[in-house]
C-alpha cells in the first residue's frame, strides 16, 4: 500500500485531482476539509459529488452534525480507519487536504495528552472567567510556553491551563518530555500552484455556482436547524449567506463578498502550504498528475 497527500489552495482542483488518481491507481480518499466533515452542509463546503463518492470510497466527509465541532483528533480518527480500509484491501490511499493546518499536525506529530477529568474543567472554566487572570497564572508557571499566547487566545489558554492543572507539570517541560509522535509517515506531498488570476476566477465561478445550486437555502435551512452559534456556521459562505439573510446584501454583493473573501482564504493557503511542508511536488495539476502516477506505481 502506498499513501500521497494533494494539498492547495481551495478551488485549485485539488479533489478533481485525488478522484483521478485514486480511480487509476484502486485508492480510497481521506479529505482533510474542515467543512466537508459535516453533513448537511454540502454546497457551501464544496463536497464530491454522490456520484464521486460513490465511485470512490471517501473518509473524512459527512461525519459530524453541524453543531459538532471537528478538530485534528477528528482526522486521526478518519484516517486510521482509511488507512486500515485500505491495508485490509491491498488498496493505496490518497490525502487531500483543504484543511492544511491538521495535515501538518498529524506530519508532524502530536503529543501525548492526558484524559483531562472533569473537576480539572471545572477548576479551568473559574478560572478563564478572566482570562488576563488566567494569561498572567499560566505565565508566572511557564513563561517559556505562554510568551507565545496572547492573552486574548482563549482557546490555547484553555488548553494549556487543562494540561497544567492535570499533570502538574508546566506545558514547556511536558511538552519536552512527550515529544509529539508523527500520525502519517512516509507520505509524500504534492502542491497544486495555480496563477492567482486564474485562480480568483475559477474561485468567482465556483460561487456563482453555489449561489445557483440552492448555497442560500441550504444556509437558512442549517441555521433554523442549528443556529449561528456552531463553529460550521462560521466558514466563509456561510457567514456572508446569514448576512444575506439578515438583509445585507444584495445577491449579487453576496457573490462578491464570498468570492473576495475565498481569494483572501486561498492566498494565506497558498503561504501556508508553501512555507510549512517538505514538498515532494509543487506545479500545476496536470504536471502533479505525471507526479502520483508515479509515486504510486513505484514498487
Amino acid at each position: 500500500m502506498k499513501q500521497l497527500a494533494i494539498i492547495g489552495s481551495t478551488a485549485s482542483g485539488k479533489s478533481d485531482l485525488a478522484l483521478t488518481l485514486a480511480l487509476s491507481h484502486n485508492a480510497v480518499i481521506l479529505s482533510i476539509d474542515s467543512l466537508a466533515v459535516y453533513s448537511e452542509i454540502n454546497i457551501a463546503s464544496a463536497k464530491p459529488s454522490h456520484d464521486e463518492l460513490t465511485l470512490v470510497n471517501h473518509f473524512g466527509i459527512d461525519c459530524l452534525k453541524p453543531n459538532e465541532s471537528a478538530n485534528v483528533f477528528t482526522f486521526i480518527h478518519e484516517y486510521h480507519r482509511a488507512l486500515t480500509h485500505a491495508q485490509e484491501r491491498r488498496k493505496n490511499l490518497i490525502i487531500v487536504g483543504g484543511s492544511s493546518f491538521y495535515l501538518k499536525s498529524m506530519v508532524d506529530g502530536l503529543s501525548y495528552v492526558p484524559s483531562i477529568t472533569e473537576s480539572v474543567r471545572e477548576e479551568a472554566s473559574l478560572l478563564l472567567n478572566n482570562l488576563d487572570e488566567a494569561h498572567r497564572f499560566l505565565a508566572e508557571i511557564d513563561p517559556v510556553t505562554m510568551n507565545t499566547i496572547t492573552n486574548s487566545d482563549q482557546y490555547r489558554i484553555e488548553k494549556m491551563l487543562h494540561l497544567y492543572l492535570q499533570t502538574k507539570t508546566p506545558p514547556s517541560q511536558w511538552f519536552k518530555t512527550h515529544p509529539p509522535v508523527a500520525i502519517i509517515q512516509k507520505c509524500p506531498i504534492l502542491n497544486i500552484e495555480m496563477d492567482r488570476g486564474v485562480l480568483r476566477d475559477r474561485i468567482s465561478k465556483r460561487t456563482q455556482k453555489m449561489i445557483e445550486a440552492g448555497l442560500i437555502d441550504e444556509v437558512a435551512q442549517c441555521e433554523q436547524l442549528y443556529g449561528r452559534r456552531p463553529n460550521s456556521m462560521k466558514a466563509i459562505g456561510i457567514i456572508e449567506t446569514l448576512e444575506y439573510l439578515d438583509g445585507k446584501w444584495s445577491k449579487k454583493q453576496l457573490a462578491e463578498n464570498i468570492s473576495t473573501h475565498t481569494a483572501q482564504l486561498a492566498k494565506r493557503q497558498q503561504t501556508f502550504n508553501t512555507h510549512q511542508f517538505t514538498l515532494s511536488a509543487s506545479g500545476s495539476s496536470d504536471e502533479l498528475l505525471s507526479m502520483g502516477t508515479t509515486l504510486l506505481e513505484q514498487s
